[in-house]
């Protein structure tokens, strides 16, 4: 009685949803086909809310067993096919294969799968949602959906027809649907696949980590030892290819133990959605109050926060270009799913390699990516072997798709092999980056390349003195002018802004970053200036957030400034005596 109520209640669902009548066409295209299949495949899109108030059993049966609600579903589904005509060739229960697809799961602690937390459950078989950020993914294989299997003695009534149908479940592998010693349940004989049935299906590997990890990368520690691990996430049909290297998504899906070489976690997808953050409301009454008094001024207010900035790494009023040009290029960067276009790439050349470091780190930190790119991987995608087996290559995104909408802090620009910043010129130039896939060494009929789009502004500096540079022996130069001579002049010329931060100028007092260093050494976590304890790290954190999200519109008179460089800077390039070497690429940063 229980299972019969769940049936009707099923049945009820489906028509005020109006999933019942997208069963029906769904029907109809299979019936206008003519073919027969071994499997007939469902998807059913599910409100868990809608359907505990219709039925608790039911719900409860979706949220916490799965696989036996999706039974009552195809039960409700075969009797609405015989009793409408609907499939002609249908003959069993077993060849209607539903996949139940959730539209979202309680907001409750027991329903989200943190991969901080230990220990974790993958034997329920029910429904769990994450949320990550995808680093890795494989190109797109097969795997079979649904198989028909028939009793090898022909004198055996189970030797024709569909009764041994086996359909691809949450978490089972190729050989739990696939193999060769499945037993006749008549007559204990072999059974055999008829393999002209066999279905097939679209399938795709994704490793994704928590959000939280992201602070790994980010070149800070709080002394507090934690550990991350990469979840692996399988995409299968109308999945496929949903996910991008870089973007963060929720997932729902069922928890399952795969095991390769070592056991591994994985979760199959039952729906994913891209995660947009939301958008600040506004800024601290701190940053507002300083916002009024300046109002007068187009420039006090961007000035003052450029004087301010970082006064936990160096003192206020030092490094102001610097800082100015850091702020510029955090605003540039975007939480919402959408094509970064005006990155700011910066390359600083100075002496001081240690604080420029420590000031770029800090700065990474403001922006939810800010990556500081780890020696010992690499920047750009990269291609290995699939460790499942399944004959796809994985691609690694690296550093570059893992800052999407931020900052990728790549160091020095010396520590770089040659064929790595040529990598590099090429991306900041383009904008992407194409991986060439080899079919001869993946063991694939043919080549295949995929081109990944590269959202991110670059941070770099060169130490103007390294050793290789003390033995270089520098011309005489114009004052402002800096010695570039190797650094290739093309990848000079691909980065937005070459700042030169001379500490012997009047812009960079050496007395007042010494004291602070000092004063530092001796209280690492103190505010020393009055600045830093009225404008704090947050404060800067929310300021960047809310402006990076504004639509900004150009005044009358910020278009006659541009137009009047643009002017200026045609007459330059034009003038065949006096004339500058302006760059198209300059001109537009401009």
């Amino acid at each position: 009685m229980s299972n019969l109520k769940m049936k009707e209640a099923a049945l009820i669902y489906l028509d005020r949803s109006g999933g019942l009548q997208k069963f029906i066409d769904n029907c109809k295209s299979y019936s206008d086909s003519k073919q027969s299949y071994a499997v007939y495949r469902f998807s059913i899109l599910v409100n868990p809310s809608d359907i505990i108030e219709l039925d608790a059993e039911l719900g409860n049966h979706i949220l916490h067993q799965p696989l036996k609600a999706a039974q009552v579903f195809q039960s409700v589904c075969f009797i609405a096919v015989k009793t409408l005509s609907l499939i002609e060739q249908l003959q069993t229960e077993a060849q209607i294969n539903i996949l139940l697809k959730l539209t979202h799961l309680p907001p409750l602690p027991s329903y989200s799968l943190d991969l901080c937390e230990f220990p974790l459950d993958y034997t329920s078989q029910r429904f769990y949602m994450m949320q990550g950020i995808v680093i890795a993914m494989t190109t797109v294989t097969k795997y079979t959906q649904g198989a028909r299997f028939l009793c090898s003695d022909e004198a055996c009534p189970l030797s024709k027809g569909f009764q041994y149908i086996r359909v691809h479940v949450p978490g089972a592998t190729e050989s739990a649907t696939i193999r060769n010693d499945f037993l006749c349940n008549l007559c204990s004989s072999s059974l055999q696949e008829d393999r002209k049935f066999r279905v097939l299906g679209d399938k795709q590997i994704v490793e994704i980590i928590t959000t939280k990890a992201l602070r790994a990368f980010q070149g800070y520690s709080n002394n507090q030892p934690f550990r991350f691990q990469s979840l692996t996430v399988f995409l299968r049909d109308e999945l496929v290819n949903e996910m991008n290297i870089g973007n963060e998504y929720k997932i729902i899906g069922i928890p399952t133990c795969v095991k390769t070489s070592q056991t591994a976690l994985c979760i199959e997808a039952n729906s994913i959605t891209f995660f947009n953050p939301k958008v600040p409301s506004g800024i601290s009454d701190n940053f507002r109050c300083l916002l009024s008094l300046t109002s007068s001024s187009y420039w006090k207010f961007t000035a003052i926060l450029a004087n301010i900035f970082a006064s936990q790494i160096v003192p206020p009023g030092t490094y102001n270009l610097l800082k100015l040009c850091l702020l510029m290029s955090l605003v540039q960067t975007s939480d919402r799913n959408k094509e970064l276009e005006d990155c700011l790439d910066l390359l600083i050349i100075t002496s001081d390699i240690l604080l420029v470091d420590r000031l770029l780190n800090f700065s990474i930190n403001l922006v939810p990516r800010g990556i500081r790119h780890p020696v010992s991987t690499e920047i750009f995608p990269t291609l290995s072997r699939n460790k499942y087996g399944t004959g796809a290559v994985s691609i690694q995104g690296g550093s570059a798709l893992l800052a999407k909408g931020g900052i990728c802090f790549i160091g020095d620009l010396a520590s770089h092999k040659k064929d790595k910043l040529e990598q590099l010129q090429s991306a900041v130039e383009s904008r992407s980056i194409t991986v060439y896939i080899s079919g001869k060494k993946f063991g694939d009929d043919m080549d295949q390349q995929m081109t990944f789009p590269v959202q991110c502004s670059f941070w770099s500096f060169v130490d103007m003195d390294s050793s290789s540079r003390r033995n270089v022996q520098k011309t005489n130069t114009l004052i402002g002018q800096m010695d570039c001579s190797l650094i290739p002049a093309n990848l000079i010329e691909a980065f937005g802004l070459l700042i030169n931060c001379n500490e012997s100028s009047p812009c960079h007092p050496l007395l007042p970053t010494v004291q602070h260093t000092l004063k530092k050494a001796i209280d690492p976590e103190g505010l020393l200036y009055v600045a830093s304890k009225q404008f704090t790290t947050e404060d800067f954190e929310k300021l960047l957030a809310f402006a990076k999200n504004l639509n900004v519109e150009f005044s009358l008179e910020a278009e006659r400034m541009i137009h009047g460089y643009y002017l200026a800077s045609r007459r330059i390039r034009t003038d065949s005596i006096c004339g500058s070497k302006l760059s198209a690429s300059a001109l537009k940063y401009l």
